[in-house]
């Protein structure tokens, strides 16, 4: 699959991180004030990526992938308003890879991978069948998760795809992104976890680009297998 990148976020937590680093190695005695100023810069979940995309369900989703409560900031344009009005202008071509909404990293980067948010517009509804390491969920058209990574698709109808009689093919998508290695953990717990932030984020999609129904994504992930 080729994989179209036009935007990467900043880590900026890192260098605020780094910062931090430096002037508490300068101010012996000051009481940790260095310590204090990173742990302001870095974000809890519900603050990444425009802060309307991930829920406080997802939040935890994303400790539970991460191990991790706080992550660095995101780059200002790496939001899903960004994204949907990207995507607005691509329909009603079909992308042929995916595109950003964000990347996240912990803030005090002890992880060794980022997770990686996309966006993508298919040419129809999904076919085909799965790779045997994927679940499928009952949410939107089709629904796919895994122990490193998920995707939702959904059919949006939409005033914001002008003289459109047809429906755009979203998908999107949250992975693990770095070198692969075996997820860690308890593989059903981690696939919720994925299809949750995937949810949160293709339900943050859908109202932002004011689909019908939602583009028939429920409220709260369905984590059971269809």
């Amino acid at each position: 699959m080729r994989i179209v990148i036009n935007r990467r976020p900043v880590r900026v937590g890192l260098l605020a991180t780094a910062v931090a680093g430096l002037l508490s190695l300068g101010a012996t005695g000051c009481g940790g004030d260095g310590d204090e100023e990173a742990a302001d810069k870095a974000l809890a979940g519900t603050q990444l990526c425009g802060g309307d995309a991930v829920s406080a369900q997802a939040s935890k989703a994303l400790k539970a992938i991460t191990g991790s409560s706080r992550f660095g900031t995101t780059a200002e344009k790496s939001t899903v308003a960004w994204a949907a009005r990207d995507l607005v202008e691509a329909f009603p071509v079909a992308t042929g890879g995916r595109d950003d909404v964000c990347r996240i990293y912990t803030a005090d980067d002890t992880a060794d991978f980022a997770i990686r948010v996309t966006w993508g517009l298919d040419d129809g509804s999904p076919t085909g069948t799965p790779a045997s390491d994927f679940t499928v969920l009952d949410m939107g058209e089709r629904t796919l998760a895994a122990a490193n990574r998920a995707s939702v698709r959904f059919a949006c109808r939409s005033d914001r795809f002008p003289n459109s009689t047809s429906a755009a093919h979203v998908a999107i998508g949250v992975e693990r992104w770095g070198m692969p290695t075996e997820p860690e953990g308890n593989v059903e717990a981690l696939k919720d976890a994925y299809a949750t932030v995937a949810h949160s984020f293709s339900l943050a999609m859908a109202k932002e680009l004011r689909c019908e129904k939602n583009g028939g994504l429920p409220a709260r992930p369905v984590l059971e297998p269809a």
